[in-house]
Protein backbone atom coordinates (compact mmCIF):
# COMPACT_ATOMS: atom_id res chain seq x y z
CA UNK A 1 0.00 0.00 0.00
CA UNK A 2 1.37 3.41 -0.96
CA UNK A 3 1.67 5.87 1.90
CA UNK A 4 -0.74 8.79 2.05
CA UNK A 5 0.77 12.19 1.41
CA UNK A 6 1.53 14.26 4.48
CA UNK A 7 -0.36 17.56 4.81
CA UNK A 8 2.87 19.23 5.95
CA UNK A 9 4.89 18.19 2.92
CA UNK A 10 2.96 19.07 -0.24
CA UNK A 11 4.41 17.82 -3.53
CA UNK A 12 6.31 20.15 -5.78
CA UNK A 13 4.35 21.82 -8.58
CA UNK A 14 4.10 20.22 -11.99
CA UNK A 15 6.34 22.98 -13.36
CA UNK A 16 8.96 22.27 -10.72
CA UNK A 17 8.75 18.52 -11.32
CA UNK A 18 9.22 19.07 -15.06
CA UNK A 19 12.13 21.45 -14.42
CA UNK A 20 13.88 18.96 -12.15
CA UNK A 21 13.41 16.12 -14.63
CA UNK A 22 14.80 18.23 -17.48
CA UNK A 23 17.73 19.40 -15.35
CA UNK A 24 18.63 15.81 -14.49
CA UNK A 25 18.42 14.83 -18.16
CA UNK A 26 20.61 17.74 -19.28
CA UNK A 27 23.19 16.98 -16.57
CA UNK A 28 23.44 13.38 -17.78
CA UNK A 29 23.74 14.52 -21.41
CA UNK A 30 26.55 16.88 -20.39
CA UNK A 31 28.38 13.96 -18.77
CA UNK A 32 27.86 11.75 -21.82
CA UNK A 33 29.10 14.58 -24.04
CA UNK A 34 32.70 13.90 -23.06
CA UNK A 35 32.34 10.44 -24.61
CA UNK A 36 30.63 11.58 -27.82
CA UNK A 37 33.77 11.84 -30.02
CA UNK A 38 34.83 8.34 -29.02
CA UNK A 39 31.28 7.03 -29.48
CA UNK A 40 31.23 8.35 -33.05
CA UNK A 41 34.64 6.79 -33.66
CA UNK A 42 33.65 3.41 -32.16
CA UNK A 43 30.40 3.28 -34.14
CA UNK A 44 31.68 4.98 -37.28
CA UNK A 45 29.80 2.62 -39.59
CA UNK A 46 26.43 3.29 -37.95
CA UNK A 47 26.90 7.07 -38.04
CA UNK A 48 28.00 6.87 -41.67
CA UNK A 49 24.73 5.08 -42.47
CA UNK A 50 22.70 7.77 -40.69
CA UNK A 51 24.60 10.44 -42.63
CA UNK A 52 23.92 8.62 -45.91
CA UNK A 53 20.21 8.39 -45.08
CA UNK A 54 19.80 12.00 -43.97
CA UNK A 55 21.69 13.38 -46.97
CA UNK A 56 19.33 11.41 -49.22
CA UNK A 57 16.28 12.93 -47.48
CA UNK A 58 17.40 16.60 -47.41
CA UNK A 59 17.40 18.50 -50.73
CA UNK A 60 20.77 20.03 -51.69
CA UNK A 61 21.10 23.70 -50.75
CA UNK A 62 18.32 23.57 -48.16
CA UNK A 63 18.58 25.79 -45.09
CA UNK A 64 18.43 23.30 -42.21
CA UNK A 65 17.64 23.58 -38.51
CA UNK A 66 19.27 20.53 -36.88
CA UNK A 67 17.50 19.88 -33.55
CA UNK A 68 19.67 17.82 -31.22
CA UNK A 69 22.67 18.42 -33.44
CA UNK A 70 25.20 16.77 -31.10
CA UNK A 71 28.70 17.20 -32.45
CA UNK A 72 27.43 18.88 -35.63
CA UNK A 73 28.61 16.15 -38.00
CA UNK A 74 25.27 15.81 -39.81
CA UNK A 75 24.90 19.56 -40.32
CA UNK A 76 28.45 19.69 -41.66
CA UNK A 77 27.73 16.85 -44.07
CA UNK A 78 24.62 18.63 -45.37
CA UNK A 79 26.63 21.78 -46.26
CA UNK A 80 23.53 23.81 -45.50
CA UNK A 81 23.74 27.55 -46.32
CA UNK A 82 22.55 29.43 -43.23
CA UNK A 83 22.01 26.17 -41.39
CA UNK A 84 21.75 26.18 -37.59
CA UNK A 85 22.33 23.39 -35.09
CA UNK A 86 20.85 23.42 -31.59
CA UNK A 87 21.37 21.10 -28.65
CA UNK A 88 20.29 21.22 -25.02
CA UNK A 89 23.76 20.18 -23.78
CA UNK A 90 26.16 23.10 -23.36
CA UNK A 91 29.15 20.78 -23.21
CA UNK A 92 28.32 19.00 -26.46
CA UNK A 93 27.98 22.36 -28.23
CA UNK A 94 31.42 23.35 -26.93
CA UNK A 95 32.85 20.15 -28.39
CA UNK A 96 30.93 20.69 -31.64
CA UNK A 97 32.35 24.22 -32.01
CA UNK A 98 35.87 22.82 -31.68
CA UNK A 99 35.06 20.11 -34.23
CA UNK A 100 33.31 22.40 -36.76
CA UNK A 101 34.33 26.01 -36.06
CA UNK A 102 32.52 27.33 -39.12
CA UNK A 103 29.03 26.11 -38.16
CA UNK A 104 26.30 28.10 -36.40
CA UNK A 105 25.75 25.93 -33.31
CA UNK A 106 23.77 27.08 -30.27
CA UNK A 107 22.75 25.88 -26.83
CA UNK A 108 18.97 25.76 -26.97
CA UNK A 109 16.14 23.64 -25.53
CA UNK A 110 13.62 23.12 -28.32
CA UNK A 111 10.88 22.58 -25.73
CA UNK A 112 11.46 25.70 -23.64
CA UNK A 113 13.77 28.29 -25.21
CA UNK A 114 13.40 30.91 -27.95
CA UNK A 115 14.35 29.22 -31.22
CA UNK A 116 16.56 30.47 -34.07
CA UNK A 117 14.85 32.74 -36.59
CA UNK A 118 13.33 30.95 -39.58
CA UNK A 119 12.26 30.18 -42.12
CA UNK A 120 14.03 26.87 -42.65
CA UNK A 121 13.61 24.59 -45.64
CA UNK A 122 14.13 21.55 -43.43
CA UNK A 123 13.81 20.96 -39.70
CA UNK A 124 15.83 17.83 -38.86
CA UNK A 125 15.45 15.72 -35.73
CA UNK A 126 17.85 12.80 -36.10
CA UNK A 127 17.83 10.36 -33.16
CA UNK A 128 16.31 13.21 -31.11
CA UNK A 129 12.66 12.36 -30.41
CA UNK A 130 13.69 9.61 -28.01
CA UNK A 131 15.35 12.17 -25.73
CA UNK A 132 12.60 14.79 -25.68
CA UNK A 133 10.51 15.32 -22.58
CA UNK A 134 7.40 16.31 -24.56
CA UNK A 135 7.62 15.36 -28.24
CA UNK A 136 4.36 17.09 -29.14
CA UNK A 137 5.50 20.39 -27.66
CA UNK A 138 8.81 20.25 -29.53
CA UNK A 139 7.10 19.52 -32.85
CA UNK A 140 4.60 22.33 -32.29
CA UNK A 141 7.42 24.75 -31.42
CA UNK A 142 9.35 24.19 -34.67
CA UNK A 143 6.31 24.22 -36.96
CA UNK A 144 6.23 28.04 -37.37
CA UNK A 145 9.89 27.96 -38.45
CA UNK A 146 9.19 25.98 -41.62
CA UNK A 147 9.23 27.76 -44.97
CA UNK A 148 5.96 27.52 -46.97
CA UNK A 149 7.28 24.44 -48.79
CA UNK A 150 9.43 23.32 -45.86
CA UNK A 151 9.71 19.76 -44.64
CA UNK A 152 10.36 18.12 -41.28
CA UNK A 153 12.63 15.05 -41.28
CA UNK A 154 12.79 12.59 -38.38
CA UNK A 155 14.94 9.54 -37.81
CA UNK A 156 14.43 7.38 -34.72
CA UNK A 157 15.11 3.91 -33.41
CA UNK A 158 12.75 0.98 -33.91
CA UNK A 159 11.23 0.17 -30.50
CA UNK A 160 11.71 -3.55 -31.21
CA UNK A 161 15.44 -2.98 -30.67
CA UNK A 162 14.91 -1.66 -27.12
CA UNK A 163 15.73 -4.95 -25.31
CA UNK A 164 18.88 -5.50 -27.37
CA UNK A 165 20.16 -1.94 -26.97
CA UNK A 166 19.32 -2.01 -23.27
CA UNK A 167 21.35 -5.21 -22.94
CA UNK A 168 24.24 -3.51 -24.75
CA UNK A 169 24.17 -0.70 -22.18
CA UNK A 170 24.16 -3.18 -19.30
CA UNK A 171 27.11 -5.05 -20.80
CA UNK A 172 29.03 -1.84 -21.40
CA UNK A 173 29.26 -2.21 -25.18
CA UNK A 174 26.86 0.69 -25.71
CA UNK A 175 26.88 4.10 -24.05
CA UNK A 176 24.27 4.53 -21.32
CA UNK A 177 21.95 7.38 -22.28
CA UNK A 178 19.14 9.00 -20.28
CA UNK A 179 15.94 6.96 -20.25
CA UNK A 180 14.41 7.22 -23.73
CA UNK A 181 10.96 7.38 -25.30
CA UNK A 182 10.64 4.22 -27.39
CA UNK A 183 8.11 5.23 -30.03
CA UNK A 184 6.52 3.03 -32.65
CA UNK A 185 5.94 4.34 -36.17
CA UNK A 186 2.26 4.71 -35.27
CA UNK A 187 3.22 6.76 -32.19
CA UNK A 188 5.41 9.10 -34.25
CA UNK A 189 2.83 9.57 -37.00
CA UNK A 190 0.13 10.22 -34.39
CA UNK A 191 2.29 12.84 -32.65
CA UNK A 192 2.96 14.46 -36.02
CA UNK A 193 -0.80 14.59 -36.67
CA UNK A 194 -1.50 16.11 -33.25
CA UNK A 195 1.25 18.70 -33.78
CA UNK A 196 -0.10 19.96 -37.10
CA UNK A 197 1.82 17.95 -39.69
CA UNK A 198 0.98 15.36 -42.28
CA UNK A 199 3.33 12.54 -43.24
CA UNK A 200 4.58 12.46 -46.83
CA UNK A 201 6.83 9.41 -46.73
CA UNK A 202 8.25 7.04 -44.18
CA UNK A 203 10.48 4.03 -44.28
CA UNK A 204 13.22 1.98 -42.65
CA UNK A 205 16.99 1.65 -42.90
CA UNK A 206 20.03 0.08 -41.19
CA UNK A 207 19.28 -3.56 -40.60
CA UNK A 208 22.90 -4.27 -39.63
CA UNK A 209 24.41 -1.33 -37.66
CA UNK A 210 28.00 -2.65 -37.74
CA UNK A 211 30.36 -3.23 -40.63
CA UNK A 212 30.26 -6.86 -41.79
CA UNK A 213 32.07 -7.41 -45.10
CA UNK A 214 29.81 -8.46 -48.01
CA UNK A 215 26.72 -8.33 -45.75
CA UNK A 216 26.13 -4.91 -44.22
CA UNK A 217 25.77 -2.87 -47.39
CA UNK A 218 23.35 -5.30 -49.05
CA UNK A 219 21.34 -5.70 -45.85
CA UNK A 220 21.10 -1.95 -45.25
CA UNK A 221 20.53 -0.77 -48.82
CA UNK A 222 18.18 -3.53 -50.01
CA UNK A 223 16.94 -5.99 -47.39
CA UNK A 224 16.01 -3.33 -44.81
CA UNK A 225 13.39 -1.99 -47.22
CA UNK A 226 11.75 -5.31 -48.09
CA UNK A 227 8.36 -6.32 -46.64
CA UNK A 228 8.84 -8.37 -43.49
CA UNK A 229 12.51 -7.52 -42.99
CA UNK A 230 11.78 -3.80 -42.79
CA UNK A 231 9.95 -4.35 -39.50
CA UNK A 232 13.28 -5.43 -37.99
CA UNK A 233 15.42 -2.51 -39.21
CA UNK A 234 17.00 -0.40 -36.46
CA UNK A 235 16.27 3.02 -37.98
CA UNK A 236 12.94 4.44 -39.05
CA UNK A 237 12.51 7.74 -40.81
CA UNK A 238 9.64 10.06 -41.66
CA UNK A 239 9.31 13.13 -43.86
CA UNK A 240 6.35 15.44 -43.28
CA UNK A 241 5.01 18.88 -44.01
CA UNK A 242 2.98 21.40 -42.05
CA UNK A 243 -0.70 20.65 -42.60
CA UNK A 244 -3.10 23.53 -43.23
CA UNK A 245 -4.41 24.82 -39.90
CA UNK A 246 -8.04 24.16 -39.06
CA UNK A 247 -9.13 26.77 -36.55
CA UNK A 248 -12.58 26.62 -34.94
CA UNK A 249 -14.98 29.39 -35.89
CA UNK A 250 -15.98 29.72 -32.23
CA UNK A 251 -14.03 28.49 -29.23
CA UNK A 252 -16.13 25.87 -27.43
CA UNK A 253 -16.93 25.95 -23.72
CA UNK A 254 -15.74 23.10 -21.52
CA UNK A 255 -17.05 20.84 -18.77
CA UNK A 256 -14.45 18.79 -16.86
CA UNK A 257 -15.98 15.87 -14.95
CA UNK A 258 -13.92 14.60 -12.01
CA UNK A 259 -15.30 11.36 -10.48
CA UNK A 260 -13.97 10.96 -6.95
CA UNK A 261 -14.26 8.52 -4.10
CA UNK A 262 -11.98 8.91 -1.09
CA UNK A 263 -9.75 11.48 -2.78
CA UNK A 264 -9.84 14.28 -0.19
CA UNK A 265 -6.14 15.12 -0.60
CA UNK A 266 -6.47 15.75 -4.34
CA UNK A 267 -9.50 18.07 -4.42
CA UNK A 268 -7.74 21.41 -3.92
CA UNK A 269 -5.01 20.47 -6.36
CA UNK A 270 -7.60 19.56 -8.98
CA UNK A 271 -9.15 23.01 -8.63
CA UNK A 272 -5.83 24.85 -8.59
CA UNK A 273 -4.37 23.00 -11.55
CA UNK A 274 -7.32 22.63 -13.94
CA UNK A 275 -6.73 25.17 -16.75
CA UNK A 276 -9.28 27.60 -18.15
CA UNK A 277 -10.20 26.47 -21.67
CA UNK A 278 -12.31 28.43 -24.09
CA UNK A 279 -14.67 31.18 -22.94
CA UNK A 280 -15.98 29.17 -19.96
CA UNK A 281 -14.77 26.12 -18.04
CA UNK A 282 -16.71 24.27 -15.37
CA UNK A 283 -15.23 21.61 -13.07
CA UNK A 284 -17.79 19.07 -11.88
CA UNK A 285 -16.95 16.80 -8.94
CA UNK A 286 -19.03 13.63 -8.75
CA UNK A 287 -18.67 12.19 -5.27
CA UNK A 288 -19.15 8.45 -4.91
CA UNK A 289 -20.16 8.29 -1.23
CA UNK A 290 -16.64 8.98 0.07
CA UNK A 291 -15.85 8.19 3.71
CA UNK A 292 -12.55 10.10 4.06
CA UNK A 293 -13.95 13.64 4.07
CA UNK A 294 -13.87 14.15 0.29
CA UNK A 295 -17.41 15.53 0.20
CA UNK A 296 -16.70 18.00 2.99
CA UNK A 297 -13.48 19.07 1.24
CA UNK A 298 -15.33 19.73 -2.01
CA UNK A 299 -17.96 21.80 -0.22
CA UNK A 300 -15.26 23.74 1.63
CA UNK A 301 -13.35 24.49 -1.55
CA UNK A 302 -16.53 25.60 -3.32
CA UNK A 303 -17.30 28.06 -0.50
CA UNK A 304 -13.79 29.52 -0.51
CA UNK A 305 -12.99 29.53 -4.24
CA UNK A 306 -13.01 32.88 -6.05
CA UNK A 307 -11.28 31.88 -9.27
CA UNK A 308 -12.44 31.73 -12.89
CA UNK A 309 -13.57 28.08 -12.85
CA UNK A 310 -17.24 27.30 -12.32
CA UNK A 311 -17.41 24.58 -9.64
CA UNK A 312 -20.24 22.06 -9.32
CA UNK A 313 -20.92 19.10 -7.06
CA UNK A 314 -22.95 16.06 -8.11
CA UNK A 315 -23.82 13.26 -5.68
CA UNK A 316 -23.52 9.84 -7.25
CA UNK A 317 -26.05 8.50 -4.78
CA UNK A 318 -26.82 4.79 -5.04
CA UNK A 319 -24.95 4.49 -8.33
CA UNK A 320 -21.72 2.50 -8.38
CA UNK A 321 -18.56 2.61 -10.45
CA UNK A 322 -16.68 5.26 -12.34
CA UNK A 323 -18.78 4.75 -15.48
CA UNK A 324 -21.96 5.68 -13.63
CA UNK A 325 -20.23 8.71 -12.07
CA UNK A 326 -19.04 9.93 -15.48
CA UNK A 327 -22.50 9.60 -16.98
CA UNK A 328 -24.05 11.57 -14.12
CA UNK A 329 -21.39 14.23 -14.47
CA UNK A 330 -21.95 14.47 -18.22
CA UNK A 331 -25.72 14.77 -17.65
CA UNK A 332 -25.07 17.76 -15.37
CA UNK A 333 -22.56 19.36 -17.74
CA UNK A 334 -23.37 22.44 -19.82
CA UNK A 335 -20.15 22.80 -21.86
CA UNK A 336 -19.70 22.14 -25.58
CA UNK A 337 -16.72 19.86 -24.80
CA UNK A 338 -16.86 17.09 -22.19
CA UNK A 339 -13.69 15.94 -20.43
CA UNK A 340 -12.91 13.28 -17.85
CA UNK A 341 -10.21 14.04 -15.27
CA UNK A 342 -9.34 11.21 -12.88
CA UNK A 343 -9.24 12.56 -9.33
CA UNK A 344 -5.97 10.74 -8.56
CA UNK A 345 -4.29 13.35 -10.84
CA UNK A 346 -1.93 10.75 -12.28
CA UNK A 347 -2.65 12.41 -15.61
CA UNK A 348 -1.76 16.09 -14.98
CA UNK A 349 -4.75 18.45 -15.25
CA UNK A 350 -2.47 20.85 -17.14
CA UNK A 351 -2.45 18.38 -20.04
CA UNK A 352 -6.17 18.96 -20.61
CA UNK A 353 -5.16 21.96 -22.75
CA UNK A 354 -3.65 19.56 -25.27
CA UNK A 355 -6.88 17.56 -25.41
CA UNK A 356 -8.87 20.76 -25.89
CA UNK A 357 -6.69 21.93 -28.79
CA UNK A 358 -6.80 18.50 -30.45
CA UNK A 359 -10.60 18.39 -30.35
CA UNK A 360 -11.19 22.08 -31.16
CA UNK A 361 -8.91 21.96 -34.23
CA UNK A 362 -10.50 18.81 -35.62
CA UNK A 363 -7.62 16.39 -35.04
CA UNK A 364 -10.16 13.81 -33.85
CA UNK A 365 -13.66 13.34 -32.43
CA UNK A 366 -12.79 11.26 -29.35
CA UNK A 367 -9.41 12.19 -27.91
CA UNK A 368 -8.10 9.26 -25.87
CA UNK A 369 -5.30 9.71 -23.34
CA UNK A 370 -2.32 7.36 -23.66
CA UNK A 371 0.01 6.61 -20.74
CA UNK A 372 2.15 4.02 -22.55
CA UNK A 373 4.30 6.25 -24.81
CA UNK A 374 6.54 8.18 -22.41
CA UNK A 375 8.45 6.51 -19.55
CA UNK A 376 6.39 6.51 -16.34
CA UNK A 377 7.36 7.66 -12.89
CA UNK A 378 8.40 4.81 -10.60
CA UNK A 379 5.39 2.87 -9.29
CA UNK A 380 2.95 4.87 -11.44
CA UNK A 381 1.67 1.58 -12.88
CA UNK A 382 2.34 -1.91 -11.60
CA UNK A 383 3.78 -4.46 -14.04
CA UNK A 384 0.66 -6.62 -14.30
CA UNK A 385 -1.48 -3.53 -14.87
CA UNK A 386 0.91 -2.40 -17.60
CA UNK A 387 0.83 -5.78 -19.33
CA UNK A 388 -2.96 -5.89 -19.05
CA UNK A 389 -3.26 -2.43 -20.57
CA UNK A 390 -1.09 -3.41 -23.52
CA UNK A 391 -3.11 -6.60 -24.10
CA UNK A 392 -6.52 -4.92 -23.96
CA UNK A 393 -5.33 -2.05 -26.14
CA UNK A 394 -4.01 -4.39 -28.82
CA UNK A 395 -7.24 -6.39 -28.71
CA UNK A 396 -9.42 -3.29 -28.98
CA UNK A 397 -7.34 -1.84 -31.83
CA UNK A 398 -8.04 -5.00 -33.79
CA UNK A 399 -11.72 -5.20 -32.81
CA UNK A 400 -12.53 -1.53 -33.48
CA UNK A 401 -10.19 -1.20 -36.48
CA UNK A 402 -8.70 2.03 -35.15
CA UNK A 403 -5.35 2.35 -33.34
CA UNK A 404 -5.98 2.52 -29.58
CA UNK A 405 -2.77 2.30 -27.59
CA UNK A 406 -4.25 2.68 -24.10
CA UNK A 407 -7.91 1.74 -23.69
CA UNK A 408 -7.94 2.23 -19.90
CA UNK A 409 -6.56 5.75 -19.51
CA UNK A 410 -9.24 7.67 -17.65
CA UNK A 411 -8.74 10.93 -19.56
CA UNK A 412 -11.06 11.05 -22.55
CA UNK A 413 -12.48 14.09 -24.34
CA UNK A 414 -15.31 14.49 -26.84
CA UNK A 415 -17.95 16.99 -27.85
CA UNK A 416 -21.25 17.12 -26.02
CA UNK A 417 -23.01 16.50 -29.32
CA UNK A 418 -21.11 13.28 -29.97
CA UNK A 419 -21.60 12.09 -26.39
CA UNK A 420 -25.33 12.58 -26.71
CA UNK A 421 -25.27 10.47 -29.90
CA UNK A 422 -23.34 7.74 -28.06
CA UNK A 423 -25.81 7.85 -25.16
CA UNK A 424 -28.77 7.68 -27.56
CA UNK A 425 -27.29 4.53 -29.13
CA UNK A 426 -26.25 2.94 -25.84
CA UNK A 427 -28.95 0.29 -26.27
CA UNK A 428 -26.75 -1.21 -28.99
CA UNK A 429 -24.39 -2.44 -26.27
CA UNK A 430 -26.31 -1.98 -23.03
CA UNK A 431 -25.07 -0.61 -19.72
CA UNK A 432 -22.26 -3.14 -19.50
CA UNK A 433 -19.19 -1.12 -18.46
CA UNK A 434 -18.57 -0.10 -14.82
CA UNK A 435 -15.47 1.90 -15.84
CA UNK A 436 -16.89 3.97 -18.70
CA UNK A 437 -13.86 3.62 -20.99
CA UNK A 438 -15.28 0.81 -23.15
CA UNK A 439 -18.69 2.51 -23.23
CA UNK A 440 -17.17 5.58 -24.90
CA UNK A 441 -14.76 3.67 -27.16
CA UNK A 442 -17.38 1.19 -28.36
CA UNK A 443 -19.96 3.94 -28.80
CA UNK A 444 -17.55 6.15 -30.77
CA UNK A 445 -16.52 3.25 -33.00
CA UNK A 446 -20.16 2.31 -33.58
CA UNK A 447 -20.79 5.86 -34.83
CA UNK A 448 -17.58 5.82 -36.91
CA UNK A 449 -16.07 8.70 -34.96
CA UNK A 450 -12.35 9.30 -35.40
CA UNK A 451 -10.54 8.18 -32.24
CA UNK A 452 -7.14 9.85 -31.74
CA UNK A 453 -4.60 8.88 -29.07
CA UNK A 454 -2.90 11.72 -27.18
CA UNK A 455 0.27 10.77 -25.23
CA UNK A 456 0.57 12.03 -21.65
CA UNK A 457 3.14 11.52 -18.92
CA UNK A 458 1.64 9.26 -16.28
CA UNK A 459 2.65 10.16 -12.74
CA UNK A 460 2.64 8.28 -9.48
CA UNK A 461 -0.35 8.77 -7.19
CA UNK A 462 0.48 10.99 -4.21
CA UNK A 463 -2.70 10.53 -2.15
CA UNK A 464 -4.99 7.59 -1.45
CA UNK A 465 -5.12 4.16 -3.02
CA UNK A 466 -5.92 2.82 -6.46
CA UNK A 467 -9.49 1.59 -6.92
CA UNK A 468 -8.45 -1.04 -9.46
CA UNK A 469 -8.30 -4.71 -8.52
CA UNK A 470 -5.93 -6.32 -11.00
CA UNK A 471 -7.59 -9.73 -11.11
CA UNK A 472 -11.28 -9.00 -10.44
CA UNK A 473 -11.38 -6.01 -12.76
CA UNK A 474 -9.07 -7.71 -15.25
CA UNK A 475 -11.65 -10.48 -15.60
CA UNK A 476 -14.36 -7.85 -16.16
CA UNK A 477 -12.25 -6.20 -18.86
CA UNK A 478 -11.68 -9.54 -20.56
CA UNK A 479 -15.43 -10.14 -20.65
CA UNK A 480 -16.04 -6.66 -22.08
CA UNK A 481 -13.40 -7.25 -24.75
CA UNK A 482 -15.08 -10.52 -25.70
CA UNK A 483 -18.40 -8.68 -25.78
CA UNK A 484 -16.94 -6.11 -28.18
CA UNK A 485 -15.55 -8.90 -30.38
CA UNK A 486 -19.00 -10.44 -30.70
CA UNK A 487 -20.71 -7.13 -31.48
CA UNK A 488 -18.13 -5.74 -33.92
CA UNK A 489 -16.57 -8.80 -35.52
CA UNK A 490 -19.36 -11.39 -35.52
CA UNK A 491 -22.32 -9.35 -36.78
Amino acid sequence: MRAERSESSPPCSIEEANRLRRAARIALLDRVAELRPRIVEWHAYYYAQIERLVVSLVPPGARVLDVGCGLGDLLAALRSPGGVGIDVSRRVIELAHARHPGLDLRVCDVEADALPEGPFDVVLLSDAVGHLDDVQRALENVRPLLAPDGRIVLTYHNFLWEPLLDLGERLGVKTRWPRQNWLSSADVQNLMHLSGYEAIRHGTDVLVPASVPHLSEFANRVVSRLPGARRLALVRYLVGRAAPRQEPGRLPTVSVVCPCRNERGNIREAVERTPIMGPRTELIFVDGSSIDGTLEEIESVMREYRGPLELKLVHQGCGRGKGDAVRKGFDAATGDVLMILDSDLTVPPEDLLKFYRALATGKGELINGVRLVYPMEDEAMRLLNLLGNKFFSAALSWILEQPIKDSLCGTKVLSRRHYQAIAANRASFGDFDPFGDFDLLFGAARLNLKIVDLPVRYRARTYGETKISRFRHGWLLAKMTAFGFRRFRMT
